[in-house]
């Protein structure tokens, strides 16, 4: 298959199970994300996806950064960004043929720069998600002119999550993307915590309330 990748398997054993495809924040791997799927709904067929750019032993990343001296974000590899997106959709593909998932209950669940990768998915390629959940990430402006048409953003749900004390990406990633999301008329629902870069009991439980209303629509 197109990405490395760990399962947890839905406990519908009669049906196509709805997909919750997890994609891990810059530097991270695979065995991150996963560690949250005793938490969230039994229903999910639940994958954890690796990013296919080498970054140092167990550390991959969606897209290369470029940093100053000082530590800051100075450049995003968007060629890289593109790339990644068009593997995760297919990935998308590939999971359904694989482990028997439901192409029409096909959610997306990044963390940093995940959620951005999640975000890009969802504004390109709507038509292939019921959902996004995007953890302490952000909606690239850049990416804004790439949306798909607006009725079709207006059938897909997203819930968003950010730390009021994120010193990686602070809150105005959050709160600009929230504009972003609003004024493309997607059904968002924006939830801040006071909580740095990471995920929090409450938030998680917040999330896990949101996916298992939508399954049970």
């Amino acid at each position: 298959m197109k990405l490395t990748h760990r399962i947890r398997r839905s406990t519908l054993t009669e049906q196509a199970a709805p997909l919750l495809l997890m994609l891990h924040g810059f530097g991270s791997n695979e065995a991150d994300l996963i560690g949250l799927a005793p938490y969230l709904d039994p229903r999910f067929t639940i994958i954890s996806a690796r990013a296919p750019y080498t970054l140092g032993v167990g550390s991959y990343a969606w897209f290369e950064l470029q940093f100053s001296p000082q530590g800051q974000v100075v450049g995003r590899n968007m060629q890289q960004a593109d790339s990644s997106r068009v593997s995760i959709a297919e990935f998308i593909g590939e999971v359904g043929q694989t482990y028997n998932t439901n192409p029409k209950r096909v959610y997306l669940m990044g963390f940093s720069q995940g959620a951005m990768m999640s975000a890009y998915v969802a504004l390109t390629r709507p038509e292939l998600l019921a959902g996004a959940v995007l953890m302490s990430g952000s909606v690239l402006p850049e990416w804004r002119p790439t949306a798909s048409a607006a009725l079709d953003l207006q059938q897909l749900p997203i819930i968003m999550a950010h730390g009021t004390e994120d010193t990686v990406l602070p809150i105005h990633h959050g709160r600009n993307s929230q504009k972003i999301l609003s004024a493309l008329n997607v059904p968002l629902e924006y939830h801040e915590y006071e909580m740095g870069h990471t995920i929090s009991e409450e938030s998680l439980s917040d999330i896990d309330l949101w996916l298992t209303r939508h399954l049970d629509k």
